[in-house]
């Protein structure tokens, strides 16, 4: 019999996420029965859906939602022999026993050289959410003009290298000048810290005169609407995060963007990669062949022990991480 570690919900967050509203359990698993396996976890995921799904799909004394990568160590499920590794909605725990329902074996071909943690990251939920924001909410065309704020991040990282890749503009904005000497070296064009520029409006404008027929949204607030007045006419917007907001006590209100869209004529959409589940094969491939090709580098900030898990959480929260927030067990 194993037992396994898992990190619950002990309290709903109230504001920013504290240690407190974490409990470490350790709970003991039943051997698995015909059809399941016991997983172990090799890496698991921090990411910023995390904070407002955790209101909307748990509740206090469950454990913590998220992905991991696993190995198999037991199995009476012939899809998924002992050695294999697969990706998985296991929640933060260590170990898990399953029927496999959910999983989802790592390619077949996927290289040696390559860390299977990039199947949390640019080769998997947040590659995929670039991917698709780009491809199918935005249609980016070559030759136009992107930005893309959180830019330094698991998901923004990818967009604006994508977007090189399709030969367009990019402009990034993120936290700290560490992020924006990082963002250059994955080759946007324009770069910026907007926590030291005097003014978010004006740097937009510098960045790109022009305007930009396409804003990839990932922090949602003022700078939201900074960057909309700066949309050209028929831009589009894919609204894919807001974590300025997510630790709000008080929603934050207004301005509005309603006149903007109506004079600019923009279009809008809120997305989930999920809605796209079909293409997830063909496009994970996809993007681990701009790996191949030198053309998608990958960052991860790695915080190891199993133990760390809520701190990994509230460090990728304050932006702390530079490309993906990754746990090592």
């Amino acid at each position: 019999m194993v037992q396994a570690k898992t990190w619950i919900l002990a309290k709903h967050f109230d504001g920013f996420p504290k240690k407190s509203d974490f409990e470490l359990k350790a709970e003991e698993l039943p051997e698995p029965k015909d059809g399941q396996v016991l997983l172990e976890a090799v890496f698991l995921s921090v990411d910023p859906y995390m904070r407002p799904f955790s209101r909307v799909r748990m509740k206090e004394g469950d454990v913590m939602i998220g992905t991991q990568v696993a190995k198999v160590i037991q199995s009476k499920n012939p899809a998924f022999p002992v050695g294999s590794h697969v990706v998985g909605r296991c929640g933060w725990r260590t170990h898990t026993v399953c029927d496999g329902t959910d999983l989802k074996p790592i390619m077949p071909d996927w290289p040696q050289d390559v860390s299977l943690s990039l199947a949390l990251g640019s080769i998997g939920m947040p590659g995929l959410t670039a991917l698709f924001g780009i491809e199918e909410v935005l249609g980016l065309k070559k030759g136009e003009t992107l930005l893309v704020n959180a830019a330094a991040g698991a998901v923004g990282s990818v967009v604006g290298q994508i977007a090189k890749i399709k030969g367009c503009k990019v402009v990034g904005s993120a936290g700290s000048d560490a992020k924006v000497a990082f963002l250059k070296k994955l080759g946007f064009d324009e770069a910026f810290n907007y926590k030291t520029v005097g003014s978010v409006e004006e740097a937009l404008r510098k960045a790109s005169p022009e305007g930009y027929d396409c804003f990839f949204e990932n922090v949602g607030g003022p700078f939201s609407t900074a960057a909309l007045e700066q949309m050209k006419n028929f831009g589009r917007v894919a609204v894919c995060g807001s974590i300025s907001t997510y630790n709000d006590t008080t929603p934050q209100t207004g301005p509005y963007p309603h006149l903007t869209m109506i004079f600019k004529q923009l279009k809008m959409e809120g997305f989930m990669q999920s809605r796209w589940e079909h293409k997830h094969p063909e496009s994970l491939r996809r993007l681990m062949g701009w790996l191949k090709e030198n053309k998608l580098k990958c960052l991860e900030h790695v915080t190891k022990g199993f133990e760390n898990m809520p701190a990994a959480f509230m460090g990728m929260l304050r932006g702390e991480n530079l490309g993906k927030a990754i746990v090592a067990v």
